[in-house]
């Protein structure tokens, strides 16, 4: 039977080393599975019931299964896969993120290659053979998506009917929206200071100058330079006219979606399953649309998405069996379980998504119309979005003077890439 663990935030170094090689229900290393188990580490604590359901078909269809360990503090979580590799318990699949905290690994022979997995996979077209570079490092790839989502414009559907509001198709249209909620005495749209406090600076950037917004991304841009300050004075302006509502405020987003507290939410399609929880209907009480582009001249409507890796640990115990776990993850049965039991979109478009919005959605992304960025939160180097996320915090409690955060976050900027050689 799978061992279900949730790791409970407060873990200290010595607990995180001895966890690396705690026992199992028979008193063995938790690094060895039992047959047909897969150790599985994740900072995705909350998933435990998705993972386990698409374990429940993978134990059917490959003879394997999940042997579920969940953390729910992602630095604890970072903290213990790092030290695990340093003893001889290292897991067999984990959770991790692309950009330099795949580098880094990478780097240190941590990693078991994927790049014939994902050949395979983009023949098959069970993936975006775009989505390959964000895996790869040095020519090779490495791990495969563990998801998928779109960042989208979630909207109450009994809010937009009460006052004749339609889907806008430009950013005129969407202010307008804004405008009249606003003036309704509906707050138009959700903003929190924690973690996500990014969002609405990827929204506007991405909107306005997708270039500028790659370029930030590999330290061709500076946070300094007049288009980032432009868009961060938007920003305030947003801010300071009553368009977003209490960042601070602990209320779930789909709670505020819910009751009306806010008309719009700018979050992933990950939100759809958040909604459902909370016996929302998807196409009946909520619905989104793409954002649409802040400067109408650009070719291609900007679409954040973001995916995270499932790796395989190089030399791990069960290596082997963690790859051709790897693989059939990649397959339409595996997706088609994942995105149904997520309540979200999947990165296999053969998968067969039961929620027509996400489903509708998955075949627009792939329509031309778009131009795929990927999520400012991966596509920043770890020290940069560190400095971005207490800046960005800081500005949508107390809006001001953008330049002091801009310069502290240029600083970690300079400091990151100058180190890169």
């Amino acid at each position: 039977m799978r061992l279900r663990h949730t790791v409970v935030a407060a873990l200290v170094a010595s607990t995180l080393v001895l966890a690396a090689c705690g026992g199992d229900d028979d008193g063995g290393d938790e690094g060895s599975a039992g047959p047909g188990q897969i150790s599985f580490y994740t900072d995705k604590g909350a998933w435990e019931p998705q993972f386990l359901a698409v374990s429940d078909v993978s134990e059917t269809s490959l003879g394997l299964g999940l042997d579920f360990t969940g953390y729910s503090d992602a630095e604890q979580y970072s903290a213990f896969i790092r030290q695990s590799f340093r003893t001889d318990e290292r897991p067999d699949l984990f959770t991790w993120h692309t950009g330099s905290e795949l580098e880094d690994l990478v780097a240190e022979d941590l990693l078991a290659p994927t790049t014939d997995i994902w050949q395979a996979a983009i023949d098959n077209g069970d993936v975006p053979e775009a989505m390959q570079e964000h895996f790869t490092v040095d020519g090779e790839t490495y791990c495969v998506p563990m998801n998928a989502a779109y960042w989208v414009m979630y909207y109450n559907k009994a809010v937009f009917d009460q006052y004749g509001l339609a889907e806008p198709t430009s950013w005129a249209e969407l202010m307008t929206v804004a405008d009249t909620v606003k003036a309704n005495g509906v707050t138009p749209f959700y903003e929190t200071n924690i973690l996500f406090s990014f969002v609405w600076f990827q929204t506007l950037l991405a909107g306005t100058d997708p270039e500028l917004y790659n370029a930030l991304s590999t330290g061709e841009a500076s946070y300094t330079d007049p288009g980032v300050v432009e868009v961060m004075e938007q920003w305030r302006g947003m801010l300071e006219g009553g368009y977003f509502g209490d960042p601070g405020d602990q209320t779930a987003p789909q709670d505020q979606l819910k009751g009306g507290t806010v008309a719009m939410i700018n979050f992933g399609t990950f939100l759809s399953g958040q909604l459902n929880s909370v016996d929302m209907v998807s196409g009946t009480d909520y619905d989104f649309f793409v954002i649409p582009n802040v400067n109408p001249d650009l070719p291609q409507t900007s679409l954040i998405f973001e995916t995270g890796p499932m790796c395989t640990a190089k030399d791990a115990a069960n290596e082997t069996s963690a790859l051709q776990y790897a693989e059939w993850w990649m397959t339409d049965e595996a997706q088609t379980a994942w995105a149904n039991a997520r309540g979200d979109v999947s990165f296999n478009p053969k998968a067969l998504v039961q929620d027509q919005l996400l489903a509708d959605l998955n075949e627009q992304s792939a329509s031309g119309d778009y131009r795929l960025l990927e999520r400012y939160f991966e596509a920043t180097p770890t020290p940069v979005l560190t400095a971005a996320l207490d800046g960005f915090s800081a500005f949508v409690t107390n809006p001001g003077d953008p330049m002091p955060i801009l310069e502290t976050i240029q600083a970690e900027a300079d400091a990151y890439w100058s180190s890169q050689g």
